[in-house]
């Protein structure tokens, strides 16, 4: 046996982690993990943030179950920019204010408690009015063409959605059929809306309502006039700012982001338990859809 061969024969073999050892790992995985955490809730706060879409009031543009990525840059940073609305941010920083025919997420009038998601129609300084449906921008009726018409399947969300806010899933009977593929599905007329700018977007009037109609208003310094494309399904800046009813003129200061793009979209009827549901459920052709 060679001297080599001794030595190696005679090393000691490795030791078990002193409890020193041991706590300074556990301190080194939890300062990670928190530095992990406060670096994922600035990226939410400034850059670039989640949010799903639990409503109808925007179809046929977002259907319940999508969900969104929102440039928090784009309009500056207020308070409602950070987790729970901390009042960590004076006033507005970076201001900018948004263009017609953005899609926004907003801090909704009057306790700016929830987030919504709805379209710029008028800015500061427009007169906005409703006649018959038609929206008058600046004295101007915004041109409007009929479109083909919006079919949508019955969705589990859908149906969960209606149960919750006791209406249906199709709005009423009339606007509910059976599909080529047996299932139930909802038809609406569809129109083109076009904004002063040239942005153009695609709405739903369902059936005549009250608030087709509504008075010439200005709107004032720091405000903005915001619908939701789905003109019978949105409580939006045609309705007084009361909780769950409307939001009024909406201020700049509740801006949250603008819409991006779609990063993933849902009809709800996956399972937990059930894995392949997962990938069934999902709405493919709809992610990568920006705005």
């Amino acid at each position: 046996m060679t001297e080599a061969s001794l030595a190696a024969d005679n090393s000691p073999s490795p030791s078990a982690p002193t409890p020193a050892s041991a706590k300074e790992e556990a301190v080194d995985t939890v300062r990670f993990l928190a530095l992990l955490a406060i670096a994922v809730l600035l990226f939410r706060s400034f850059f670039l943030s989640p949010f799903n879409i639990p409503s109808e009031s925007m179809q046929p543009r977002l259907l319940i179950g999508d969900y969104l990525l929102v440039n928090k840059m784009a309009y500056g940073y207020t308070r409602h920019s950070l987790p729970f609305s901390l009042p960590l941010i004076p006033g507005r920083i970076f201001p900018r204010t948004p263009e017609r025919g953005d899609v926004v997420v907003f801090k909704a009038p009057p306790t700016a408690d929830n987030d919504y998601i709805k379209r710029v129609i008028g800015l500061p300084g427009d007169s906005v009015e409703l006649r018959d449906g038609i929206v008058w921008l600046n004295g101007k009726p915004l041109p409007r063409e009929p479109m083909p018409d919006f079919v949508i399947p019955v969705t589990p969300n859908m149906i969960e959605a209606a149960r919750a806010s006791g209406t249906l899933p199709c709005y009423a009977m009339e606007f509910e059929e059976v599909g080529p593929d047996g299932q139930r599905q909802c038809r609406y007329k569809q129109f083109r809306e076009t904004l002063p700018n040239g942005k153009s977007y695609a709405i739903l009037d369902i059936v005549p309502i009250a608030e087709d109609n509504v008075p010439l208003v200005i709107v004032p310094k720091g405000h903005l006039f915001l619908m939701g494309d789905n003109r019978d399904r949105s409580a939006d800046s045609r309705f007084p700012a009361m909780e769950n009813q409307g939001i009024g003129l909406v201020p700049e200061e509740n801006l949250v982001g603008h819409a991006l793009v779609s990063m993933f979209s849902t009809d709800g009827s996956a399972s937990w338990i059930n894995p392949i549901s997962w990938f069934t459920a999902a709405r493919w052709d709809r992610i990568g859809d920006g705005f």
